[in-house]
């Protein structure tokens, strides 16, 4: 009886072992595959959003397709600027090989933070208005990246084609970001041509945003969604107030479309931050130069309409426009 109670002793001991060495085992893969990375790369991300967590998704899968072997930092800053140079600040410190900044803010926080670490941007409308490099082709520094610059003409163009009667388009935008600004003057300057007047609703927080739609929706024919975060952000909201009052919406990109708003022609941020992987690659591997690289724009554009919100509006969905379209939705 004893040397079989000794026996079972053993037999615990030498699982607990394995067990144990196993566990140590996974560990060290762990620790092993982070100093064997090649690289380090810091991704700032201004705010938590569709849009923006696609630019992040597509940048990652597009370094995964490229061979890049790198260790991720992700920090969102959860939309408060200042946090974004925190961020920044703590990625120069520790001597990241490149950092990717997501969204207007955070581009502008990696500049001031570092003029030796690479820095590829990604959702910023106008780089150059927004003082992140001298000019499109030439950047003059260390940073460079993709812009969501959409194409507006074709986008307000979509109104009259749905609905002829259309005359007055509104915008909502938020007053402080610099990217909106940019948008809602190539707006006002296109829409006369296009037969459309335009009203517009700045607003400083995205507390204002029920009382803004309320009142905007009174006021005009269709609404127009620039790519602005606050807004973005709170897509849903908008999808309901405007299904609500039987207001047609244009997005200008195709997240906001998924979120409930009708149509876009605009671009995908996930492919977006798969060609930003493309820079960065150029960058880290091919050893390009980065001050020689001209910032890009989206490769292709794609119509999607949203059929849950084109049959809530009571729309024909054998026009032209509606039937061509890629849809999403139920």
């Amino acid at each position: 009886m004893k040397r079989r109670n000794i026996l079972m002793l053993l037999t615990s001991v030498l699982v607990l072992m394995a067990l144990l060495s196993a566990c140590n085992s996974e560990d060290n893969k762990s620790v092993n595959a982070a100093e064997e990375a090649d690289f380090e790369i810091g991704i700032i991300q201004l705010a938590e959003h569709p849009a923006l967590d696609d630019a992040r998704k597509g940048f990652e899968d597009g370094l995964k397709e490229l061979g890049i072997n790198a260790k991720i930092h992700y920090q969102n800053a959860q939309g408060d600027i200042p946090t974004t140079t925190s961020i920044a600040q703590k990625f120069v410190k520790d001597k990241m090989d490149l950092i990717y900044a997501i969204a207007t803010p955070a581009a502008q926080a990696a500049k001031q933070a570092t003029s030796h670490i690479p820095i590829l941007f990604s959702a910023v409308t106008d780089p150059v208005k927004a003082e992140i490099v001298e000019s499109w082709e030439r950047v003059g520094g260390n940073v460079t990246g993709t812009s969501d610059k959409a194409p507006t003409e074709s986008q307000l163009k979509m109104f009259k084609e749905i609905d002829p009667t259309i005359n007055t388009i509104g915008i909502i935008y938020n007053t402080s970001e610099a990217n909106s600004q940019v948008q809602v003057e190539e707006v006002k300057e296109i829409a006369p041509t296009l037969g459309l007047e335009v009203v517009t609703v700045g607003i400083n927080n995205v507390n204002e945003l029920p009382q803004a739609l309320d009142s905007i929706i009174q006021k005009v024919d269709a609404l127009y969604a620039i790519t602005d975060n606050m807004v973005a952000a709170s897509v849903e909201l908008v999808r309901e107030k405007t299904l609500e009052n039987k207001i047609i919406t244009v997005s200008a990109e195709e997240t906001q479309v998924r979120g409930g708003l009708l149509i876009t022609n605009g671009l995908s941020y996930y492919e977006l931050g798969k060609q930003t992987a493309q820079m960065a690659k150029e960058i880290l591997l091919d050893k390009k130069d980065i001050s020689s690289m001209p910032v890009g724009l989206a490769e292709k554009t794609i119509t999607t309409v949203n059929t849950e919100s084109l049959k809530a509006l009571g729309l024909d969905e054998n026009l032209p426009l509606l039937k061509e379209s890629n849809k999403v939705g139920n």
